[in-house]
């Protein structure tokens, strides 16, 4: 067809550098709107698609830019200079589109609008591997799909500002992976593990979830993590605090040696007693740590060689009941104080507080995986992830609102490395993540991933965004600052949904990160409109302006914002601020000042 007659035509190219074309427009689209087959579109709008046919195959970019120029410098007429900057994304060939370019445009090249036809083309390509997340902000009766395979191994990130629909996106991204619909088959096979830092996602995926709480209502499982299994530094870290290097001997010392001696009792297959170090999971007690190391500490001694035991009252390590000997004297009668104690009081008082503390319960005494004192364990590490990752629900949800958040990011850290470990080292095994993948989504993730922050929680994340992909582990990171969240994590997230975000270092972030160069798509993050979303990425088929679907009522988080109006509207009623106060202290927001107390009666019915 001729380019002046097809309704399409949009100018031509005047330059190529990389991936960038620039496109002068036609005269004729003085009006900047074009009416194709009874549709209007909008010639020149930053996100539009644009199409460059090369004989038998076509090109497709994205507008990033558009501007004038003035015909000559005493010119004020710019109609006949209007250009776009479009960045070339992937081409057809044969009908089947391609991510990439084989070949460039030359100067002079037509382009055209990408009418609802080409739309269908690109997006209509239904296999197993697609999932429905949406539709085109320019046209909603075309569905935007995402590739499942690369958005769990390559990674992805869904970054918005609050208020932007962040928290809904995952609702509906994960419930589109999960369930069927009308162009998916969904994948009720599927294995992900969400951490929920607010509570919000309990109620929302309730059917196709099983829940793990700190702080347990009915329907859900209390979340406990075994101490056992942490990285022995980071255990100590938290319970006693930070020790110095001959301290933590101290306490290194006499981890492995319970450890030892557990598993020459146990005998656990394929366990060779030479490996064994401070970190292999094997079950010990806590309880026990503390009381023979303070018994050490406090022991006197009276005897010509100072070694007969001035116990006076012995303490009880289940109760963390600590020994009471006669207290040393002065001179030579004694008793003696023992001169081999380490020094180790203050970090054994630390780690009794932190013991008898409820709030860490489900770490320090996970249940029926607290090891009693000779380190036996109801249940073994087994029955834990059998109990997270082997159930017969999708998606595994770790409600963590309870946690306290001094202990937060330890706990996140702690959970990803157990779930990590596993499944690293179970890669060859059916049960590995190479023949089930996980997807683990991490939400408020700059809470635990800041940059530079040397714990547990940022380097296991590292370990998953670049080396998960090897062993079935992807990453899904879900912030409101990505400025806050660690630029090497960032970066390794293939697949980007980036929703509203005013904060400029938030968005210069994103541009950084960026797959593709993209830069002046990024800048319409600030008028994004609540639910929608640029999306980029590998996962992509074009990088797209998308209306993420939005979930029933009944399926959506408990994230809405409170009514101001109408809760300032109403009259104050009697508060009883004592439900307050007993909420705060015992960290627990469904506690009680006053039990209820019923009183019931039995019916009796009358005769007649």
């Amino acid at each position: 067809m001729i380019p002046g007659l097809d309704p399409t035509y949009l100018g031509t190219v005047t330059g190529v550098s990389g991936a960038t074309v620039t496109v002068r427009l036609a005269k004729s689209l003085a009006s900047g709107i074009a009416v194709i087959g009874g549709q209007t579109y909008r010639v020149g709008q930053v996100g539009s698609f644009v199409r460059v046919p090369q004989g038998y195959q076509d090109l497709y970019g994205i507008v990033t830019e558009i501007g004038a120029s003035p015909n000559s410098a005493i010119s004020t007429t710019i109609d006949d200079e209007r250009w776009l900057h479009v960045e070339l994304c992937g081409e057809t060939i044969g009908g089947r589109f391609e991510r990439g370019i084989s070949q460039h445009p030359n100067i002079s090249d037509s382009v055209h609008l990408v009418v609802e036809r080409d739309l269908q083309q690109l997006y209509s390509d239904q296999n197993d591997d697609q999932i429905e997340v949406g539709s085109l902000s320019s046209a909603e009766n075309i569905a935007v799909r995402l590739g499942l395979n690369a958005l769990v191994t390559r990674h992805s990130s869904i970054l918005g500002s609050t208020g932007s629909g962040k928290s809904t996106t995952v609702a509906s991204l994960l419930r589109s992976i999960v369930s069927p619909t009308a162009s998916s088959r969904g994948s009720g096979g599927a294995r992900i593990l969400l951490l929920d830092l607010h509570g919000e996602y309990s109620a929302a995926l309730k059917d196709v979830s099983k829940i793990f709480s700190a702080t347990p209502t009915e329907g859900e499982e209390s979340l406990c993590v075994p101490f056992w299994a942490l990285n022995s530094a980071e255990l100590l870290a938290f319970v006693a605090g930070n020790l110095s290097e001959n301290h933590q001997t101290v306490f290194a010392d006499k981890i492995h040696s319970y450890k030892v001696d557990t598993a020459r009792r146990l005998k656990y297959p394929g366990l060779d007693e030479n490996s064994i170090t401070t970190d292999t999971p094997i079950p010990f007690s806590l309880q026990k740590l503390w009381y023979e190391l303070v018994d050490f500490e406090l022991a006197t001694f009276s005897g010509a060689n100072k070694d007969q035991p001035q116990l006076v009252t012995a303490g009880d390590p289940k109760t963390l009941k600590a020994p009471i000997y006669r207290a040393h004297a002065m001179g030579s009668a004694g008793p003696f104080l023992n001169q081999a104690a380490k020094g180790i009081r203050r970090p054994l008082d630390l780690m009794r507080s932190r013991l008898l503390d409820r709030r860490y319960n489900f770490l320090l005494h996970p249940g029926e995986w607290e090891p009693g004192l000779d380190g036996n364990v109801s249940k073994d590490l087994d029955s834990l992830l059998q109990a997270w990752l082997g159930h017969e629900k999708p998606i595994t949800i770790f409600d963590l609102s309870g946690v306290p958040s001094t202990s937060l990011v330890r706990l996140v850290g702690s959970v990803l490395k157990i779930v990590y470990e596993a499944l690293f080292w179970s890669r060859e095994k059916s049960e590995g993540g190479f023949w089930r993948p996980l997807l683990v989504v991490m939400e408020e993730a700059h809470r635990y991933l800041a940059p530079k922050e040397e714990s547990v929680a940022s380097e296991i994340v590292q370990r998953i965004v670049k080396e998960g992909r090897k062993y079935g582990i992807g990453a899904m990171v879900v912030s409101q600052r990505p400025a806050e969240v660690d630029e090497t994590i960032l970066s390794q997230c293939g697949t980007l949904v980036c929703l509203r975000l005013s904060n400029p270092t938030d968005r210069a972030r994103v541009k950084s990160a960026l797959p593709d160069n993209l830069s002046g798509l990024m800048d319409l993050l600030p008028v994004l409109r609540t639910g929608e979303a640029v999306i980029v990425g590998e996962s992509a088929r074009l990088p797209v302006r998308c209306r993420v679907t939005l979930p029933k009522p009944h399926h959506r988080p408990r994230s809405v914002d409170p009514d101001v109006s109408e809760a300032w509207s109403s009259r104050r009623v009697a508060e009883g601020y004592d439900r307050v106060a007993a909420s705060w202290r015992a960290q627990d927001t469904r506690a009680v000042a006053k039990q209820p107390s019923i009183k019931r009666l039995p019916v009796k019915s009358e005769e007649r």
